[in-house]
């Protein structure tokens, strides 16, 4: 039942949950809450610091987010006790043609999803596999309606991170030595990452000198939009550049994508749970599968004890189980259960209690692993979403919606205690949200509690990969429902997802993300 491996079993991680007045961002990259934490401290509202912080993670966390990304957010106004949602999730271009991605007959696919394979992997890899991008344009309708700082305050921290480059550590180097060899297929994605085109760029293991990589090119493009607006990603200079470089290297993106892509507003999914609501974004994300799930949870189980036990968690198991029976039928999704992805997720608390939450994604990990060299940016590989067999629920076409797995949501009990969670690690976000959920709601877990609870993943495959810190009742227990192994939290993978949340109970807020991640942390506005 147990994955043998080389690691510790005395050695304990834990991170510490302050409790504050203050407002909080909590980030999968600790440089990028900061951004956020100190527009925070400049007076700026919760969507003011989400907006920095996004543009923010693109630069020191660029594998997996960006310019080039889509997402979705859940925002809650404390004034009007209501809850908001944005959809920018990525688009095939217009003109793709599903001829061009013919299938090989060789097997299934080499990334996150187990489609049959398609030739050079062009729904995979390379410009081919680049769908319209739509974070730039969700951050700018967020910021039209509830921005209180002026947009060139919020995306200029950003271009001054890439003028400084990324900071090279031994995590860093970590994730690119595990891509080093799809990198090393473009020149350009070669010239930002690799040393001389082979291996990963990687500073002093002792940390007595630094090396950074050299984002100048992005800075320049960020602090374009910083000027002249998200208008000039879609239909500005950065546009123009973008699309030339995509078509030159065998792309059909074109201007006209860009020009005619919006990001939209949308009524918040309400999903009522015990005596809580939780709201989520509706459509080709991952809510109505997790709305789902907390259904099949609520029918049958009433929780009995003070902490998670075996019978919870085979409850658990058992409505993720049938929820994501239900998505793969009627929605097309057949990710690989245990691919990594290439996503992240903040969220954000300020001092009146508004709360944004909010994932954004390049799919694949390094997404279509080309750069842009005009403008520096990591390209998506937002295809691959579509399965490129015709004539099923989610197939290869033009300008349709890409269906993806990020769920980030804001939750809120009758004691008017919030919080907002989400996760990166593709479906294994679903479970990882569930169960902090339900932690927090079923048995009155602060963030702290919540986040150092184990928790199990069962991403639509017939068997349960479980957290080794669970005893062997629950382990006995989940094996007489599923055939269960036994694995670690560790760095890398995160085989249980990658969450980040903040919560605010009695006017205080917190915030904590995942406690294996070494770059991942809750930063609190000084004031």
């Amino acid at each position: 039942m147990y994955s043998p491996d080389n690691f510790s079993n005395t050695q304990k991680v834990a991170k510490v949950v302050i409790k504050t007045a203050n407002g909080v961002v909590s980030s999968q990259h600790k440089r990028a809450a900061q951004v956020g934490a100190a527009v925070l401290e400049q007076g700026g509202d919760a969507v003011d610091a989400a907006i920095a912080t996004s543009f923010a993670l693109g630069v020191v966390e660029p594998w997996m987010s960006g310019l080039a990304a889509g997402g979705c957010m859940v925002l809650w106004r404390a004034d009007e006790k209501k809850a908001y949602a944005v959809d920018f999730g990525m688009r095939s271009p217009r003109s793709l043609d599903p001829k061009d991605y013919p299938l090989s007959g060789n097997g299934k696919a080499s990334d996150l999803f187990p489609w049959a394979h398609v030739v050079d992997d062009r729904n995979v890899q390379g410009a081919t596999a680049v769908a319209v991008p739509g974070v730039v344009a969700g951050m700018d309708l967020a910021h039209q309606r509830f921005g209180s700082k002026p947009w060139q305050t919020l995306v200029e921290p950003a271009a001054k991170l890439a003028q400084e480059g990324l900071l090279v550590d031994w995590y860093s180097t970590l994730i690119t030595a595990s891509n080093a060899a799809a990198l090393a297929a473009d020149a350009d994605a070669a010239k930002l990452f690799l040393d001389q085109g082979k291996w990963p760029i990687s500073g002093s293991w002792a940390a007595l000198t630094e090396k950074h990589l050299n984002q100048e090119v992005l800075a320049q493009t960020l602090q374009e939009i910083a000027n002249h607006g998200a208008a000039s990603f879609y239909r500005g200079k950065v546009a123009q550049a973008l699309v030339k470089d995509i078509q030159s290297k065998g792309g059909c993106l074109s201007l006209e994508d860009l020009e005619y892509y919006e990001a939209r507003w949308v009524d918040p999914l309400e999903i009522p749970y015990r005596d809580a609501t939780i709201y989520g974004v509706p459509g080709l994300t991952g809510a109505p599968t997790f709305a789902k799930a907390l259904s099949l949870l609520e029918q049958e189980y009433k929780p009995s004890t003070v902490k998670p036990d075996a019978k919870t968690y085979v409850e658990y198991a058992r409505a993720l189980h049938e929820a994501f029976a239900m998505r793969l039928e009627s929605m097309g999704d057949h990710e690989a259960p245990q691919a990594p992805g290439s996503t992240t997720h903040f969220s954000v608390v300020d001092r009146h209690g508004n709360m944004c939450s909010v994932t954004q994604t390049l799919l694949s990990i390094f997404g279509s692993r080309v750069v842009s060299p005009s403008t520096g940016i990591l390209l998506n590989n937002g295809i691959m979403w579509f399965d490129p067999e015709p004539g099923k629920p989610n197939s290869l076409g033009p300008n349709k919606r890409c269906l993806a797995n990020y769920c980030p949501v804001i939750g809120r009990t009758q004691e008017d205690t919030l919080f907002a969670i989400g996760a990166s690690g593709g479906r294994k976000i679903l479970g990882a949200v569930m169960q902090l959920s339900s932690f927090m709601i079923d048995f009155g877990f602060d963030l702290e509690q919540a986040f150092h609870q184990p928790r199990i993943d069962l991403s639509g495959a017939d068997k349960i990969v479980a957290d080794h810190h669970l005893d062997d009742v629950v382990l006995d227990a989940l094996g007489t429902f599923l055939p269960t192994s036994v694995n670690r939290r560790n760095i890398f993978p995160y085989l249980f997802a990658c969450p980040a949340g903040v919560m605010r109970a009695s006017r205080l807020n917190s915030g904590c993300t995942e406690v294996m991640s070494p770059w991942g942390d809750a930063v609190i506005e000084n004031g």
